[in-house]
């Protein structure tokens, strides 16, 4: 086997095989991929966006997180940002959530500096070769698939809020099922990325017209802040779980610390309750309610502080959090969530190297760059994102995330490479996952299809697909049970390549968003 790839869409994962078979390593085909992604999944995704790659190399064991997550823009500037606009994002006739878009909304993205520096530190295929796969069909155009066609529909009040969008998504209505997206603008801007190289984008025509164009909607980008932008090389956050090493993005991002948190408080539970149970899933539901506890207080100022995970990974917390998760206190914890609108990419190759990458636009700020196709993202317009809960912060200060792109190592080696999209939701889906592979012995495609549950408040939500015995047992126990349908992207967007025991690899797409996996051979 050369490797496997799975990602969000079948041409982003076919773009990371096409790489993998031609010779690249596992950081070469999560680079092609996430250029595709900008196309195929550019609701969710762009040069705009913001994010962070995982890399393990099988030669040293060596573990490091690229960050190119969004900064607060404003450099030189003294008069205050517009306001936002309010939208709402339906995910179904019950589930509306507020967002906030507009120029004012817009972040300093770094996607194009991540990729840059994933290919300077790791990449083994020339630059310009990664981009081709995007350029193809950002000319050629991709016909919207059935998910995809959900996720226009949901994320239409920012991807048409201005002409240009509706240029590219449609002039009266979002694009449908098995109609085409072309983004030839952006395969003009993918041209001059290929020639000149990614620091491109932060200086010149390119960060002049990026400027202007948030400049013009009231926003704050200026071509200081593109100029001083810069990727952070972090060491990951660390936990056992079941035998295994859970890696995964650290402070001054959550996401990955709660993982590694539930995963340690379920290790120290002990279950071994049937998958799909009453009794597994209120175990979940109480770790999760721990989890959320967690993030209270003063958690987000202190991911800023240093220090966190060491104490939040504790011993003595683990036990406390464990004995809580015991007596199930049903104690409503509430925590903001956002839209699932980050995309993932996971991938292994022939020689053990691991890749993982997460990235977003949040739900779009609406704002297309004129003649470049470049759609900002709308992070300063999600609350839950404020770095360290100040009100006044400088400009270049990252933002928190929840991404948590992850790799389980089981001596030494991944077992699993793991992320999702689903703002909060995706500690739950990933934690699932991995519990479903690592604790129940299960294939990554049965563990990433089998339906989800996510505990909100004083709700659970029960994916469609769960038992109804199971869901009134579950309501005897005390819990307020939410059941829905059908799976639903609300519940997660994962993409996860797997080392079975025989040595060969395993690579799915999660259905809820119509995602698939390919293993190169």
């Amino acid at each position: 086997m050369k490797g496997a790839v799975a990602a969000g869409h079948p041409l982003t994962a076919q773009a990371g095989a096409r790489i993998l078979a031609e010779g690249g390593n596992a950081v070469d085909a999560c680079i092609a991929a996430g250029f595709v992604s900008w196309v195929t999944e550019s609701p969710l995704t762009g040069p705009g966006a913001g994010g962070f790659m995982l890399v393990h190399r099988a030669r040293d064991h060596s573990d490091r997180i690229l960050d190119f997550f969004v900064t607060i823009p404003g450099r030189g500037l003294r008069a205050r940002a517009a306001q936002m606009e309010e939208v709402l994002v339906p995910f179904d006739r019950r589930t509306l959530q507020l967002f906030r878009i507009g120029g004012a909304s817009c972040a300093v993205p770094g996607a194009v500096a991540g990729l840059g520096e994933a290919h300077r530190l790791f990449a083994r295929l020339p630059w310009r070769k990664l981009i081709e796969p995007a350029i193809e069909v950002a000319r050629e155009g991709v016909a919207l698939n059935k998910q995809q066609a959900f996720l226009h529909s949901i994320l239409d009040v920012a991807l048409r809020a201005r002409p240009l969008g509706r240029e590219i998504y449609g002039h009266s209505r979002p694009l449908a099922t098995g109609e085409w997206l072309y983004m030839r603008d952006l395969a003009d801007t993918l041209e001059v990325l290929a020639a000149e190289g990614a620091h491109t984008f932060y200086r010149g025509a390119l960060a002049r017209a990026i400027s202007t164009a948030v400049s013009a909607e009231g926003g704050r980008i200026t071509e200081d802040d593109l100029a001083s932008y810069r990727v952070i090389r972090r060491r990951p956050v660390r936990a056992a779980y079941r035998g295994h090493e859970f890696v995964s993005n650290p402070p001054p991002s959550a996401g990955g610390l709660l993982i590694a948190f539930a995963l340690r408080v379920l290790d120290r539970l002990g279950s071994r309750a049937r998958p799909g149970s009453a009794a597994a899933i209120a175990t979940l539901a109480e770790v999760m309610r721990e989890a959320t506890t967690a993030r209270g207080g003063t958690f987000t100022r202190e991911l800023y502080r240093g220090g966190l995970s060491e104490r939040l990974l504790a011993d003595e917390r683990i036990d406390e959090a464990a004995e809580s998760a015991r007596r199930s206190s049903r104690a409503a914890v509430v925590e903001r969530a956002g839209v699932p609108s980050t995309t993932h990419i996971s991938a292994v190759d022939a020689a053990g190297n691991a890749a993982s990458l997460s990235a977003s636009t949040g739900c779009g700020s609406g704002i297309i760059v004129p003649g470049t196709g470049i759609q900002l993202n709308n992070m300063l317009g999600e609350e839950d994102l404020s770095p360290g809960g100040r009100t006044a912060v400088a400009p270049g200060a990252r933002l928190t995330s929840m991404m948590a792109p992850s790799v389980v190592l089981e001596n030494g080696r991944p077992r699993l490479v793991v992320g999702s999209a689903g703002s909060v939701r995706l500690r739950a889906a990933i934690t699932q996952i991995i519990v479903n592979v690592v604790g129940h012995g299960m294939s990554v495609r049965e563990a990433i299809s089998r339906p989800r549950v996510h505990l909100e408040g004083s709700q659970l939500l029960l994916e469609g697909g769960i038992e109804p015995a199971v869901a009134a047992r579950l309501e005897e126990l005390g819990y307020d049970v939410v059941r829905w349908r059908g799976r639903n992207l609300y519940f997660g967007g994962a993409a996860v390549v797997g080392l079975r025991e025989d040595g060969s690899l395993e690579a799915a797409g999660d259905p809820r968003r119509g995602g698939a996996g390919v293993v190169v051979r």
